[in-house]
């Protein structure tokens, strides 16, 4: 029996000490804290980070096994277009193996084509997140028809649908970016696919900001700062940004895995860039006219595409726990 209340003293005692280290602690620090011992969300955000560093240094990777993704290869390919040996051709120098019909390295178009698709992914992840919060904070701060004219756009812009018009509008707003001088090729159509997911994205992200502003304001610490004579720029920025950023950095994570599917899924329809630049939906689209012959050339970008998508997924959701003081995850 002493040894019983022994332990559970030794429990309470850890318990309090954990408890007063928290509060010593700052929200920051506390959901770092949180975030650490998931190792699944971990795992995730490793995995996405090694994706990232690959894409962004694609030219150095690339260097590394002396390749490049506008080099063919003679010689590497059969009577039918295939490569020769089996996985697509892969060695040690060619570790992904060769791109079907021209015999281009796989493991540089893919790496490559990685740079593109999150560029775009990123800038649009930032972008939307960004306009979706301000638009959020300007409507519930001054309310009126200012709220009523946003609410309004919101609305008509979720009534469309995303993929069928961007389909239908992507070749004239290219040819529209293009002879404006803005960008020419695959420039104008990553500008038209990023102005086009912003758009169409902020709605309902703007919903949700503009509730928790909505909450926010009635608080009491914001109405001291009103009491004390707080100016509207300093209430948002001392008062109100802060307790957003934990959301905008959720929606941040959460909508890169998005993104980055929505862009191989346009490209691979062929309304996104174009040979002979490489993304992973490109790679993907021309994967399907060889896969009866060498499945592995389907195999490898499809694969890549999971595994980055699931670990940005995976690591979103864990931050999303950690951030929320009310998860026990």
């Amino acid at each position: 029996m002493v040894g019983l209340k022994s332990k559970a003293r030794q429990a309470s005692d850890k318990a309090a000490s954990e408890k007063a280290s928290l509060i010593q602690q700052s929200p920051r620090q506390i959901a770092w804290r949180r975030l650490k011992k998931n190792k699944v969300a971990m795992a995730g955000g490793f995995v996405a980070l090694f994706f990232i560093v690959l894409a962004f240094g694609a030219p150095i990777f690339t260097a590394i096994f002396h390749v490049n993704p506008n080099d063919t290869y003679s010689g590497v390919l059969n009577d039918q277009g295939v490569p020769k040996g089996n996985f697509n051709g892969m060695s040690w120098h060619h570790p992904f193996g060769f791109e079907q019909g021209t015999g281009r390295d796989l493991f540089a178009l893919l790496t490559y084509g990685a740079r593109i698709s999150f560029t775009v992914a990123i800038i649009t992840s930032i972008v939307y997140v960004m306009l979706g919060m301000v638009l959020g904070i300007v409507s519930a701060l001054f309310g009126g028809w200012v709220d009523n004219l946003i609410g309004r756009i919101a609305d008509f812009l979720l009534a469309f649908p995303l993929i069928f018009l961007f389909i239908a509008l992507s070749t004239p707003l290219t040819l529209l970016v293009s002879n404006s001088g803005l960008a020419q090729g695959n420039g104008a159509r990553i500008i038209v696919l990023v102005t086009f997911l912003v758009i169409f994205s902020w709605p309902g992200l703007y919903r949700v900001m503009r509730s928790q502003v909505l909450t926010i304001r009635e608080k009491e610490f914001v109405l001291a700062a009103k009491a004390l004579g707080a100016s509207n720029t300093r209430i948002i920025f001392r008062e109100i940004l802060p307790n957003l950023w934990p959301i905008a950095i959720v929606y941040l994570t959460i909508s890169l895995p998005g993104y980055l599917a929505t862009e191989a899924t346009f490209s691979f329809l062929g309304v996104g860039v174009q040979a002979p630049a490489a993304t992973w939906g490109l790679v993907l689209n021309d994967a399907s006219n060889y896969w009866q012959r060498d499945s592995w050339y389907l195999v490898i970008p499809a694969a890549m595409i999971i595994a980055v998508v699931l670990a940005l997924n995976l690591f979103g959701d864990g931050l999303r726990d950690a951030l929320d003081s009310r998860s026990d995850r």
